[in-house]
C-alpha cells in the first residue's frame, strides 16, 4: 500500500473554535472546513495534518486517525482479504473523498481515504 498521508483526528464539542492554535500558533493551514469537520496541514510539508471533528455524519463510529492512500480501493480489497472488521463500508462521500474505516488490531478505528491533493 502507498501512503500518501497520515494524520491524526481530534474529537472536538466544536470543530469551528480554536483556529488559531492551529493556524497562528502551529503554522498549519486550514484546509478544508465543513463546520462538522475542519483539518490544518503544514504548507511546507503535507503529510503533518491534524483534523477536528465534533460528529461524523455519515460513519457508524469516530476515527481516531486519517491515512490518505494512493489507491483506495485496492486498500479495502487488502483489509477484507485480510479478516479485518471494516467498520464503514467503502463509500464515496459527497465532500468528494472515497473512504472506508476499518479497526485495527486494538480496537482503533481508522479512516481510510483516497483523493486529490
Amino acid at each position: 500500500m502507498h501512503l500518501h498521508r497520515i494524520s491524526t483526528n481530534l474529537t472536538v464539542d466544536d470543530p469551528a473554535g480554536g483556529h488559531d492554535f492551529y493556524e497562528d500558533f502551529l503554522g498549519l493551514e486550514k484546509q478544508f472546513d465543513l463546520g462538522w469537520v475542519t483539518s490544518f496541514r503544514s504548507p511546507s510539508n503535507p503529510s503533518i495534518q491534524v483534523t477536528l471533528i465534533a460528529h461524523d455524519p455519515t460513519a457508524p463510529e469516530q476515527s481516531a486517525m486519517s491515512v490518505a492512500v494512493l489507491d483506495v480501493d485496492a486498500a479495502y480489497a487488502e483489509a477484507q482479504r485480510r479478516g479485518y472488521e471494516i467498520v464503514h463500508p467503502l463509500t464515496h462521500e459527497p465532500w468528494g473523498v472515497r473512504r472506508f474505516f476499518v479497526r485495527d488490531p486494538h480496537g482503533v478505528v481508522v479512516n481510510v481515504v483516497g483523493h486529490a491533493d
